[in-house]
């Protein structure tokens, strides 16, 4: 099995790789924002590119629930709730569908659905994904970092990459070495220092927490849009 590394801010507009598997790394906060939700409940998640199709969406399910965050990490105007685990973990979201948009890991993870497989990915389920991902038995797996940004090294979602890389390579690396990375990155860095309301402390204690849920988040189509699961094995 071979793995690759790509960074979704350096990616030329027109790339349209074939891929075979993919996991979409968005640690803080996207898809870590959408485990505790599946773990509060949540029957599936709708990943969507803009706020205005979030809203779309939203009258089509009128029972849906809108999370996700501007860039940056600002809640989005008018949404029930912004992209935080530690508000989604306290909820009871058990049945709900969610509508999900974020700057970053949903962009990144929509540009991707095609793919023969497609995950979303964060630490907190970084184990099952490896595994869920063995289990395909793929030729080529390709790691997307989503978090790196002119004032952000990204190194959140690097980690992650690397302890899905050991993972799937047969490798028992130490997690919390990638945990650690996840708090000493730019963005991890901004949580900790706890001066902003939108970026509580709270989150990053959730989200650089390896393996703490049994399930992978693969990408599924449905009619003509793509919708997030969880599934254990």
């Amino acid at each position: 099995m071979r793995t690759r590394r790509l960074y979704l801010n350096r990616l030329d507009p027109e790339h349209t790789d074939g891929d075979d598997v993919v996991v979409v790394i968005d640690v803080l906060r996207s898809f870590s924002t959408a485990a505790y939700a599946f773990a509060a409940g949540a029957r599936a998640i709708h990943p969507v590119e803009t706020v205005a199709e979030a809203f779309a969406l939203q009258r089509q399910l009128p029972h849906a629930i809108t999370t996700g965050a501007i860039a940056g990490g600002d809640p989005v105007p008018g949404f029930d709730f912004g992209n935080s685990p530690s508000r989604l973990a306290g909820a009871d979201l058990r049945g709900k569908e969610l509508i999900q948009t974020t700057a970053a890991g949903v962009r990144g993870l929509l540009r991707f659905a095609h793919a023969r497989a497609a995950f979303a990915g964060s630490l907190v389920c970084a184990r099952a994904t490896a595994a869920a991902i063995r289990r395909l038995s793929p030729q080529q797996v390709t790691l997307l970092v989503t978090g790196e940004w002119v004032d952000r090294d990204g190194d959140e979602d690097a980690a992650c990459a690397d302890y899905l890389e050991a993972l799937l390579h047969g490798e028992t690396p130490d997690p919390q070495r990638f945990e650690q990375r996840v708090r000493d990155s730019d963005f991890g860095r901004r949580f900790a220092a706890g001066n902003n309301p939108s970026l509580p402390p709270a989150d990053l204690d959730l989200c650089a927490c390896a393996d703490r849920f049994d399930f992978s988040m693969p990408v599924v189509r449905r009619g003509e849009h793509f919708v997030l699961l969880a599934e254990t094995p």
